[in-house]
């Protein structure tokens, strides 16, 4: 093992992630064995003092991993059921309060991932669930909410015109999440994701179809910029 990396015969890490970002490397557990999940988020927690993260763990996979992480590390991890996420260690001080914004209860699996992630980096959220553009004056009724928030992550399917609407009544970051919610022409979140990389609001960033880890993430990046700053 070096300084900077650690092989585990199935996967690299990288143990050095935290000291150049801030943030240890998040696991993707989609496609990865329990024991895989469980090597790498020990290997993690060794190396490093932050939360270590897990997304997309199969549920079937959770108390192995849970129980192979405590019984090496003595560390208790928290399964986020609504995410499928596990979260160990998570930062204590809030670095910050964003707000999340679903269009339908449909997404809010995407949601849930971009929420559980940025919890555990210490940036608390607030949320805002239900109000696609279909019904517009149920997002109405929060825009004194979003005025006041700090950073606004917009979740929506369909066509994607809750990015577009929330861009335009807000002057701060907003990070819009296409999901896959959505009938024949939606095609799986093309839709959406054309329509928010079109979007009329100036300065919208998009991330890609069902990305509430990416999402996350990028407020995360935003967040700790100004903290530092």
């Amino acid at each position: 093992m070096s300084a900077l990396t650690t092989d585990l015969g199935h996967t690299t890490v990288d143990l050095d992630r935290e000291r150049r970002q801030g943030i240890a490397e998040v696991i993707y557990g989609a496609g990865k064995t329990a024991t895989e999940i469980a090597d790498i988020a020990i290997a993690l927690l060794d190396a490093n003092s932050g939360p270590v993260v897990a997304t997309r763990v199969a549920d079937r996979a959770t108390d192995r991993i849970l129980g192979d992480v405590f019984a090496a590390a003595r560390i208790h991890g928290d399964f986020h059921a609504a995410s499928n996420t596990i979260v160990w260690r998570r930062r204590a001080e809030e670095l910050g309060r964003i707000t999340i914004v679903t269009a339908g209860t449909t997404d809010g699996r995407v949601a849930a991932e971009a929420e559980s992630v940025s919890d555990a980096l210490g940036i608390r959220v607030d949320r805002i669930n239900d109000v696609g553009v279909a019904g517009i004056h149920r997002l109405l009724a929060h825009e004194g909410a979003l005025r006041s928030a700090r950073l606004v992550i917009v979740v929506a399917g369909m066509e994607g015109a809750l990015a577009s609407v929330v861009g335009g009544l807000v002057a701060v970051p907003v990070i819009a999440v296409p999901t896959s919610t959505g009938y024949g022409s939606a095609f799986e979140g093309v839709t959406a994701l054309l329509a928010m990389l079109s979007s009329c609001a100036a300065g919208v960033t998009v991330v890609g179809i069902d990305n509430g880890f990416g999402a996350a993430m990028a407020a995360a990046r935003l967040v700790l910029a100004r903290s530092t700053a």
